[in-house]
């Protein structure tokens, strides 16, 4: 991979020195996970920073004897920085829901790398606000009608991570299960929600790719705001 393309896929480097792409270019190692493997354990130390070049992965927190997703990754995010900043042992689980290519920087040339580029250090803080302002965004959300929640969802993973076609905008073929946890809702009310996305032509399923497209995010975008207002 060019210098050039770590620029454009992954939002991180946006603003990085040619210097800090270069460097990067010649730390970072690449790896593959096939679907359901776990790429990083709870409670494990963190020992890298993890990008992913291509596929989705979940972000898992283990309550008892059962698993809940917290939220959904896919190209050009990052995870992994957490557990290096702070010096603390991971929070979360991360699983890849489909085969995952990612680019992996060991947690002491991470460091490095933020305090050679002062203008890295500045836009990972400014990605990382931004979370915590989603995760607000989130909670607000709760007291919202399910549909708007899980619409909501939606086109947030669309807006991120979806490939623009001509036919739409492609995310990853969530389970029912996974959109509920990040959703806070009922797996039966995502059901229920899902199906009648499908039926009016607003998204459509392909099993086979495992493919969700979003026939007109404008269109889902108003549903929102009407059923918000």
């Amino acid at each position: 991979m060019q210098t050039t393309a770590y620029s454009e896929l992954f939002p991180l480097f946006n603003t990085a020195s040619p210097e800090t792409l270069e460097w990067f270019e010649s730390i970072a190692v690449e790896h593959e996970y096939p679907t359901d493997r776990a790429i990083i354990m709870e409670d494990a130390w963190g020992n890298a920073v993890y990008f992913i070049v291509s596929g989705w992965v979940k972000v898992r927190h283990l309550r008892g004897e059962n698993d809940v997703t917290l939220a959904i990754l896919g190209r050009g995010d990052f995870f992994g920085e957490m557990a290096i900043l702070d010096e603390s042992p991971r929070s979360t689980d991360i699983v890849a829901m489909s085969n995952v290519r990612l680019l992996t920087i060991s947690a002491q040339r991470f460091i490095q790398t933020l305090f050679k580029d002062p203008q890295l250090h500045h836009r990972m803080l400014q990605l990382i606000v931004r979370r915590l302002r989603q995760s607000n965004v989130r909670l607000q959300n709760r007291y919202q009608p399910p549909a708007v929640n899980l619409v909501n969802t939606l086109v947030g993973l669309a807006d991120n991570y979806g490939e623009i076609t001509e036919k739409g905008t492609e995310i990853y073929n969530i389970s029912y299960q996974d959109l509920a946890d990040i959703t806070d809702i009922s797996v039966e009310d995502t059901t229920k929600i899902m199906e009648k996305l499908e039926s009016k032509g607003w998204i459509k399923v392909d099993p086979e790719q495992q493919t969700m497209r979003l026939m007109n995010i404008k269109q889902l975008t108003q549903l929102v705001r009407r059923g918000s207002s």
